[in-house]
């Protein structure tokens, strides 16, 4: 029996199903590395395909096996299209050797010419590590990028430290100016702030090569290619060692679940045939997101994407991945519009097993690759055993986005007054897990900043942040959305999960929504940025916002908040408080929004003294001081044998103790 069925009896009825997903994976790891082979030796596509240097010259590989014939063209034989033909050989891999080490150069423009039924398809590389757009034609192409020397890494040894607090950005828009930001600007400008934020991880949104940037990097073209706007492959790198150097991890937010429908740029009907990647039909393409669907039974498809998970780690020392649209992956109709609200909904007909197989062989790929590697999924359907070892009948996540959260913050924000917010109901949505698998909590993500969404604190004040936001003015809206944004992060951040997220900027309630540059706003970059300056300033209260998130992300790190088990000891709906336990430290959470409690009953797992640690009144963080921080308190038995103190709770005040030694 696999340890899932013991960790959650509800799923005894699918132990065939389980049985069934775990001889999927042992028949597929046989079919593709036989008796001995490894997952890392089978993923080594990219170091035989694509344009790579030899000894004494160049060698150019490519799979295509629904051609007829294929060219090599680009400035090296100015762009003739039959002039370099390529040898076919077995399993419809083509080559052409080129004879010199000048025979090619690093920043010449290539292109692949695919020959099938009479017709004459211009295609760029699978493997192509840098991917261009003409600035005159707009059309893209690749271009070498094989430099001579290997970057000059000085991260050997480097390994994540502390809880998992993720930084999630984007490189792009992660500069104040009007315009698209560079690799090499966000490692100089943006890293140290992330360091000084004191959170322990980057995911980066948008790295693999995308021609749509509104598609925030989601309609991936180029596996193999970082994205050329914002610089080379080498500042990727640069910037990847420095955060290594400041303790940083780094993962990637990787799109293995669909891929764009681009034919000229992508990897869409690259040979000449649909089926090459893609499943046949309409089955091949996601009726909700135009984009087309990888088909996880081939080999050859199994051989792409995981090369592509390797090339990321070995190449750019990515320490692991997000990855995107888990959901889509699982289910053949997508999970669209679908509750999941029985345990038959993950083991039926609808259920891609195909799929479940290849999300385990890329979690087990990832970890032989580098042991200390991160793996999150994206999956809001809450498949049992995501995020449980393989060798347990799981498929091998380490983490799973706590999806539900933002949703139940959304509906209590702008649904529900204050007085009708129920705490018991908080309490279930933000503490329940699967059996022995582990959340990332987050109240917001990048999904909220959007364009036709709300950040939480835009949905708390509204047009009132354009002015009322000034530390000297007197606003009852920004006070009380002031007040819940930091008791929503907190106790998200405490109670959610293992790991904490948050969507660059929101962490001081950035003002505007994320609108990339397109056609309804006349191509403007002005909402497609981050305004630091906003936080920084000192004279509005985004600057104090960003001190209580800086005073948090330190708490979860010295205390190791994320990995105590909660203890919970008050939730009243009537009063509107929530008062739990994490080890030393303790968290009392008072929601009502005008009754503060004087002389506030606060239980303790023990008797002993306690002193504040902080409160999210604090002067500091732009509250109003009413907590005192200099008391001591003495935990001790009561009449219903239970522990605790008295002390002053203020009404939307969060207080966080911690007991002496």
């Amino acid at each position: 029996m696999y340890r899932i069925l013991k960790l959650d009896p509800a799923l005894s009825p699918f132990a065939a199903d389980i049985d069934l997903r775990m001889e999927n994976y042992r028949k597929t790891k046989k079919r593709l590395l036989g008796a001995k082979g490894t997952l890392s030796d089978f993923a080594n596509g990219y170091l035989y395909f694509g344009v790579r240097r030899t000894e004494t010259g160049w060698v150019y590989r490519e799979w295509a096996p629904g051609a007829d014939r294929l060219y090599f063209t680009g400035d090296f034989n100015g762009w003739d299209p039959t002039a370099c033909p390529m040898e076919r050989l077995e399993n419809g891999v083509f080559e052409v050797f080129f004879d010199g080490k000048d025979a090619l150069r690093n920043g010449q423009k290539v292109q692949t010419v695919v020959e099938r039924d009479g017709k004459r398809l211009r295609r760029i590389p699978l493997y192509a590590h840098r991917v261009v757009q003409d600035p005159e034609t707009t059309l893209w192409c690749a271009e070498i990028d094989e430099p001579e020397r290997p970057f000059p890494w000085t991260d050997e040894g480097f390994r994540p430290h502390g809880p998992l607090l993720i930084y999630e950005c984007h490189v792009g828009m992660a500069q104040e100016k009007a315009g698209i930001g560079s690799y090499d600007e966000f490692r100089r400008n943006i890293l140290p702030r992330v360091k000084d934020a004191g959170y322990t991880a980057l995911q980066i949104m948008a790295i693999m090569e995308h021609p749509y940037y509104g598609s925030f990097g989601y309609q991936v073209t180029n596996f193999f290619a970082a994205s050329s706007r914002f610089g080379r492959s080498e500042d990727l790198k640069a910037l990847i060692d420095d955060a290594h150097r400041m303790g940083v991890a780094v993962l990637l937010d990787v799109v293995h679940s669909h891929a764009a429908r681009n034919t000229n740029e992508g990897i869409n009907e690259f040979d000449g045939t649909e089926n090459q990647f893609f499943r046949e039909g309409p089955d091949g393409d996601h009726p909700a997101w135009g984009t087309k669907l990888f088909r996880y039974g081939k080999d050859e498809v199994l051989h792409f994407l995981l090369s592509n998970l390797k090339y990321w780690q070995e190449e750019f020392h990515f320490d692991g991945f997000r990855f995107d649209g888990v959901t889509s992956m699982l289910y053949r109709d997508h999970g669209l519009g679908r509750a999941f609200t029985d345990y038959q909904c993950y083991f039926s007909l609808n259920t891609d097993t195909e799929a479940v197989t290849y999300l385990q062989l890329a979690n087990e790929l990832v970890h032989a690759v580098n042991p200390h590697a991160v793996t999150v999924a994206e999956d809001m359907s809450g498949m049992p055993g995501m995020c449980l070892p393989i060798r347990d009948g799981g498929i091998g996540f380490d983490y799973r986005l706590a999806m539900g959260v933002p949703d139940v913050w959304v509906k209590f924000v702008t649904d529900l007054r204050d007085e009708q917010w129920d705490m018991e109901k908080l309490w279930y949505e933000l503490t329940t897990r699967r059996p022995g698998e582990k959340n990332v909590g987050y109240c917001e993500s990048h999904d909220q900043a959007l364009v036709g969404d709300k950040t939480l604190l835009f949905r708390l004040c509204d047009a009132e942040m354009y002015t009322g936001m000034e530390k000297r003015s007197q606003n009852a809206v920004i006070d009380r959305g002031v007040a819940l944004h930091k008791m929503i992060r907190l106790l998200t951040a405490t109670l959610a999960g293992e790991a904490y997220l948050n969507f660059m900027g929101n962490e001081f309630g950035h003002p505007e929504w994320i609108d990339f540059p397109r056609e309804g706003n006349g191509w403007s970059y002005a909402y497609c940025r981050r305004q630091w300056s906003l936080a920084d300033n000192g004279f509005l209260r985004y600057g104090e916002l960003q001190a209580f998130d800086r005073e948090m992300t330190a708490l979860l790190r010295d205390e190791r908040i994320l990995e105590r088990k909660t203890k919970r000891l008050e939730v009243s709906q009537a009063e509107k408080r929530i008062i739990y336990a994490k080890g030393q430290v303790l968290f009392a959470f008072n929601f009502h929004p005008t009754q503060s409690f004087a002389s506030c009953f606060i239980p303790t797992p023990s008797a002993g003294k306690y002193r504040v640690l902080f409160s999210s009144d604090d002067e500091r963080f732009g509250g109003f001081g009413r907590v005192d921080g200099a008391y001591v308190y003495r935990a001790a038995k009561v009449a219903d044998g239970r522990y605790g103190f008295r002390c002053y709770l203020p009404a939307r005040c969060a207080i966080i103790f911690r007991k002496e030694p």
